[in-house]
């Protein structure tokens, strides 16, 4: 990480992006006493097409990196702590099939636990998967010639509500938030070799001292990132239950297919709605995109005039791999019919590394992105 002397605490500063990266970052120096801050986006958060938003997203300590792990520990601790009524900690489980090879998750699983030791123990193993219905009786799995781990600490978090939430302790804290055409980044402003504002949709400009830029997959329409960071589209499926259809899944706990990347969440209480998503290496796009700086170019990102979650299209190829995924972790329901597809945007680096950090060229811009799914 580069080192730059940070702006003084009137100075004016711009985020890019109102998703958990931005949305963090803007508390975060509200509470360090920085008193000019200001969030833009598309939409108002949590934005209906972001990537950190809809029903669920994932909580676990379970990463094959210590930095990795010591942050999801404290990010858990954080979510007891701040965010308890959007946290839900069932239970997460890792599946493994196959001879044991790097290629069928059983690496990952080594790397996860050999972590899990050094920071203290949390993972359970169990070299037959069927053995874990006796600690989890819930679990509606098929489970014969599976291998698993099970980590109580896991669980997952109601993603919109908590977005929602983060957003509002922003604003109780001094920070704006801006939507719409006045909150959407046409162009970063340039000014020599330094990052002077932003150039908005409706024509104005914002100038800062700072520019943070936490877009996420829609990065590349700013700032061209293609060697660090790639963005692709990953399936997502819901399934309407009944309330006792819910109910009968209510002990369930998070559960991923490491071969085939599919994982699946406890129906959300209030809706009864299942998720099922998938994550690989997902779908790419064509778009045009023009920084201001460059040649326009043809890159695989979400486009930035329109709703991308509007409507509910996904390639057969990928509603099949859902299927295939719940037919392993939920049999019962894995041919009902999709209330609603979407496919979600991941920010994806090469080793699945955030970038977190300065640009190392241009002075005024600072980088939040890089989600990786992680």
């Amino acid at each position: 990480m580069s080192s730059r002397s940070p702006p003084a605490k009137g100075d004016p500063i711009v985020i890019v992006g109102a998703g958990v990266f931005g949305l963090s970052t803007a508390l975060e120096l509200a509470v360090r006493g920085y008193t000019n801050v200001t969030v833009l986006d598309r939409f108002v958060p949590p934005a209906v097409d972001g990537s950190s938003v809809d029903l669920s997203r994932i909580v676990r300590f379970d990463y094959g990196d210590r930095l990795y792990g010591v942050m999801a520990r404290e990010a858990v601790a954080g979510w007891a702590a701040e965010y308890p009524d959007h946290y839900h900690q069932c239970g997460f489980v890792m599946l493994n099939e196959g001879g044991g090879g790097g290629a069928d998750g059983f690496a990952y699983t080594r790397e996860c636990v050999a972590v899990d030791e050094a920071l203290g123990r949390t993972i359970e193993l169990y070299d037959e998967a069927p053995d874990l219905r006796r600690r989890v009786p819930g679990i509606p799995a098929r489970l014969e010639g599976f291998k698993a781990f099970y980590n109580p600490k896991g669980g997952w978090a109601d993603a919109a509500s908590s977005i929602a939430q983060l957003a509002s302790r922003c604003s109780q804290a001094g920070v704006s938030i801006v939507a719409g055409r006045r909150g959407t980044v046409r162009m970063l402003v340039h000014e020599g070799a330094a990052v002077a504002g932003v150039q908005l949709m409706d024509g104005s400009r914002m100038g800062a001292s700072l520019v943070i830029l936490a877009a996420g997959a829609w990065t590349n329409h700013l700032l061209r990132v293609t060697h660090a960071s790639s963005a692709s589209a990953q399936p997502v499926g819901f399934i309407q239950l009944t309330d006792a259809e819910a109910a009968s899944l209510r002990g369930m706990p998070v559960m991923i297919n490491a071969n085939k990347g599919v994982f699946v969440f406890p129906p959300t209480p209030g809706t009864n709605i299942l998720k099922v998503a998938r994550h690989g290496f997902g779908y790419a796009t064509s778009e045009t995109v023009d920084d201001g700086r460059t040649a326009p170019r043809v890159l695989s990102c979400p486009r930035r005039d329109d709703n991308n979650a509007r409507n509910s299209y996904m390639p057969e190829d990928a509603q099949e791999g859902l299927r295939d995924g719940l037919r392993d972790l939920v049999p019962e329901f894995a041919e009902r019919p999709w209330s609603r597809l979407r496919m979600c945007w991941y920010s994806d680096t090469p080793e699945g590394d955030f970038i977190v950090d300065h640009h190392p060229q241009v002075s005024g811009l600072f980088l939040a992105t890089g989600g990786s799914g992680q």
